[in-house]
């Protein structure tokens, strides 16, 4: 039979802890099939007839998904793994395989719900999609852990956040500080997602380096943005013109995706949402995908779908 060779990448796993103290958990592994498996960094290479090949790849995801979401991983787990993986058992399914967009060091970052699966999925086979729904539903989260993951995948080479400035019932010209640290805590969310997914000297370093950009929507004019996955996070906020600056960033070899709320928009009464005209504009131009959440979305506390509820009551009885 002709031999195949596949790589996987087994980003932010910790690879001693996965293939065990002096290769132990590896050498289980390896003495089960006849196919040949070579580790270098975060990258396994399986060399061999593609059933074994296929299956060693399923015994690796399942191996780097038990490490990450309890901690560990010991001899015993691994026979266990290879028995029920060649005895077609699973310990997670194929769908939720492909729910996983991330591993990181404490956990993995997955598509939780139908409708993020939907999403995990537009935004990977579209350049540009559009995430709308309420708070809570994982838009900016997920969004982050995709871009992440294609820049460890080699897919781009930078990634940049942006988010409108736009003053919800504050007034920047009084916050403490130069400009810089008045726009800070506008960009806070997207800090904070990125430090639940990185080594802290890892962000750190990106950030110096301009790997990973921070900035304000209106940071974006001008710029032409190749070899980059762009987010646009809170972008009921943005207006018809910076949408359209926006979107016209978008260089060769670059993705995108914009996450918004449309019952949260705090332009003026006058002021068209350019995320609410991309949605009439845009939604049937092919490489464009538009993905709506709901209340069944929603991944935060339990109280956050009951508060959604209430609002939506209150807002519809006083239409």
């Amino acid at each position: 039979m002709t031999a195949v060779e596949k790589k996987i990448v087994l980003d932010n796993v910790d690879m001693l802890s996965l293939l065990g103290m002096n290769d132990s958990n590896l050498k289980i592994v390896e003495d089960r099939f006849n196919a040949s498996i070579t580790v270098r960094g975060e990258n396994v290479f399986i060399k061999g007839v593609i059933e074994e090949v296929e299956g060693i790849e399923k015994i690796f995801k399942e191996m780097a998904y038990v490490l990450n979401t309890s901690g560990k991983l010991t001899g015993d787990d691994v026979v266990t793994i290879l028995n029920l993986t060649i005895e077609g058992k699973v310990i997670i399914d194929e769908q939720e395989y492909d729910s996983i967009v991330l591993y990181t060091k404490h956990d993995v970052i997955k598509a939780r719900t139908s409708g993020q699966r939907k999403y995990v999925e537009a935004a990977t086979k579209n350049d540009i999609c559009f995430a709308i729904g309420p708070a809570g539903t994982g838009k900016t989260y997920l969004a982050v852990a995709l871009a992440i993951s294609s820049l460890k995948k080699g897919l781009v080479k930078r990634i940049i956040l942006a988010r409108p400035a736009v003053e919800a019932g504050e007034s920047l010209g009084f916050l403490p500080g130069d400009f810089r640290e008045k726009i800070d805590p506008y960009l806070k969310p997207l800090y904070d997602a990125l430090d639940d997914m990185l080594p802290s000297e890892k962000l750190r370093s990106y950030l110096e380096k301009g790997i990973i950009e921070i900035v304000p929507l209106a940071y974006m004019r001008g710029r032409t943005l190749n070899n980059a996955f762009v987010i646009l996070d809170e972008a009921q906020n943005a207006t018809a013109m910076q949408m359209k600056m926006f979107l016209t960033r978008l260089g060769a070899n670059s993705r995108a995706i914009v996450t918004g709320d449309i019952t949260q928009i705090d332009l003026p009464p006058k002021q068209v949402s350019g995320l609410v005209q991309a949605r009439d504009i845009l939604s049937n131009i092919k490489g464009v995908s538009f993905v709506y959440f709901d209340r069944s979305d929603v991944v935060r506390h339990r109280l956050v779908k009951d508060i959604i509820d209430a609002y939506d009551k209150f807002n519809g009885n006083n239409k």
